[in-house]
């Protein structure tokens, strides 16, 4: 079973060997590559063999690389996660506006029904708002709930000052959190079969990532919430391990429960199900105790 997050912050070197990533550093480590669900390069003074990406690859395991800042900058793919990924792309591209629509709007409503759940635990009033948005919800979000709920979502958590677009700890810190779920998203349509840049809202055309920033969105609030709980002064090495953190948080999922990128795993197929059937009661969200 994949369920450990590897950090690489020194100097090293990564090669295969058996069965096995062995990280030669002042020390050196053996760690088997079933054990592996992700691994972040935050060193640029780290090298990796040829060999062992392509063993990763083969693993389905999350790499993640940072820049000289130490930020996530970007990811491995693969080009085919799946047997059959020719025929999932061919029906995702025959998936029509009306399903996209159908599922865009069960997802956006989610979202801001864990975003009210978040100002709930952190006792703003502002969360009956959320809640009412989410009656007015319109299908394909048409009447943009989503875009009102956001700012009193994030004028009640952070201030009435705060806006996204301000470079401080804070954002620095959702920022930082929102890159590690995306990868995650990633590595699910493309483990999938399916292609991340055709979205279901998100069309972007210089956004690789479209369809994950899609299913993403009920899952920021996790992040959220853990920016809440850090109150980050400035962000640093160690407010960068609290948030690496969130691949052990633990969410209620279809009757079980699972650790953050299992959750997402069973909660992709469950919308992929859903776009194929044309039946968004086939979506699974998770429910956790914020």
């Amino acid at each position: 079973m994949s369920w450990r997050t590897i950090v690489v912050s020194k100097n090293a070197k990564l090669d295969y060997q058996m069965g096995y990533m062995v990280v030669r550093g002042a020390e050196t480590t053996k760690v088997h590559m079933n054990e592996i669900g992700t691994v972040i390069v935050e060193s640029t003074a780290v090298s990796m063999t040829a060999y062992l990406l392509s063993e990763l690859v083969k693993h389905k395991v999350k790499v993640i690389f940072c820049d000289e800042k130490r930020n996530p900058s970007s990811e491995l793919l693969p080009y085919y996660g799946s047997h059959d990924t020719s025929a999932k792309i061919r029906k995702q591209c025959e998936w029509s506006a009306d399903d996209k629509a159908s599922v865009w709007t069960e997802i956006v409503s989610e979202k801001i029904r864990m975003q009210a759940r978040v100002l709930e635990v952190y006792g703003r009033p502002e969360a009956h708002m959320l809640y009412e948005y989410v009656e007015q919800m319109e299908y394909g979000d048409a009447t943009n709930r989503e875009g009102h709920a956001a700012k009193v979502y994030f004028n009640a958590l952070f201030g009435k000052e705060f806006t996204r677009t301000e470079e401080n700890p804070t954002n620095a810190a959702l920022n930082y959190g929102y890159s590690l779920i995306l990868s995650t998203f990633n590595r699910e349509v493309v483990a999938n079969g399916y292609i991340t840049q055709i979205g279901l809202f998100h069309d972007n055309m210089f956004n690789q990532f479209n369809l994950a920033s899609d299913l993403m969105e009920p899952f920021r609030p996790i992040v959220d919430d853990m920016v809440m709980e850090l109150e980050p002064q400035t962000f640093e090495v160690e407010e960068k391990r609290f948030m690496l953190d969130i691949f052990n948080k633990e969410l209620y999922i279809a009757g079980r429960l699972e650790y953050l990128p299992n959750a997402i795993k069973v909660y992709c197929r469950s919308v992929f199900d859903a776009l194929n059937d044309k039946d968004v009661s086939l979506i699974k969200f998770y429910k956790n105790e914020l």
